[in-house]
């Protein structure tokens, strides 16, 4: 498959990228198809993402899945996606693990079911020791939820002494979230056409470059990857410093 101008070099590839996959109802709806049906093609578009991640070299994708708000959506829309999720980690579980991609889950997961969270544990297990891809699974998170959780742990740590409130800096505080051992994401992709980040790491992604497209998700593919790598490369990204600075200063 040819890649619309993919960048080449890895220094100008995001090490890590983090998707809302928005647009699964609306595919359905211009096909006058049943959302669950949107929803079933979204996740064939996982499959392509997750693989053209790997061949690029990219080192952590993270999918937001189902956030903290989608509970608020019809009972039968979610007992789908639900059911969705369940089948689509058993089936998949065995694909990734060949592909040396490791899976991890993020959010509070005692809101499902006893077995999924059991399939969640195991598909972690498994995967565990794989040195590819790491698949990130956001699964009933929001990004407040992270930092409130996070904000819980520190108070805890405080009030055990094992944690000064005066040695707290943001650095500190970091340990406490969701994907601390990670590298933030340098690259937020949005797709549907709809520009917010809709409480997704909302900590995490301070510093990230965002990239919206019209494109529904069940329609995303490898070369729409590519543009939006491709787009990422062009920028500059600067941290708090000039430009003057960044195109003077040597390349890490």
């Amino acid at each position: 498959m040819t890649h619309p101008e993919l960048p080449d070099s890895n220094p100008a590839l995001p090490h890590h990228v983090a998707i809302v996959m928005d647009g699964n109802g609306r595919w359905a709806q211009q096909r006058s198809l049943p959302r669950t049906a949107g929803h079933r093609e979204g996740a064939k578009a996982v499959r392509r993402v997750v693989q053209a991640c790997s061949e690029y070299g990219i080192k952590v994708l993270t999918l937001f899945t189902f956030s903290s708000e989608n509970w608020r959506r019809p009972q039968w829309e979610v007992d789908v996606l639900m059911k969705l999720f369940a089948a689509t980690l058993r089936s998949e579980i065995r694909r990734l693990d060949a592909a040396n991609v490791r899976l991890r889950f993020i959010g509070d997961h005692l809101a499902f079911s006893p077995a999924l969270q059991n399939y969640i544990v195991k598909a972690t297990q498994r995967t565990l020791n794989n040195t590819g891809l790491t698949l990130v699974i956001a699964a009933n998170y929001g990004g407040r939820w992270d930092v409130m959780q996070a904000t819980q742990r520190v108070v805890e740590e405080v009030a055990a002494g094992r944690l000064q409130s005066g040695d707290l800096t943001p650095e500190t505080f970091q340990r406490y979230l969701c994907l601390a051992d990670l590298p933030e994401p340098d690259l937020f992709i949005r797709t549907g056409g709809e520009q917010r980040i809709s409480n997704f790491l909302l900590w995490q992604l301070a510093y990230t470059e965002l990239y919206f497209t019209e494109r529904l998700w069940p329609d995303y593919d490898a070369d729409d990857l590519a543009a939006a790598c491709t787009a990422f490369a062009r920028r500059q990204r600067r941290f708090g410093q000039t430009g003057e600075q960044i195109a003077g200063a040597p390349h890490a």
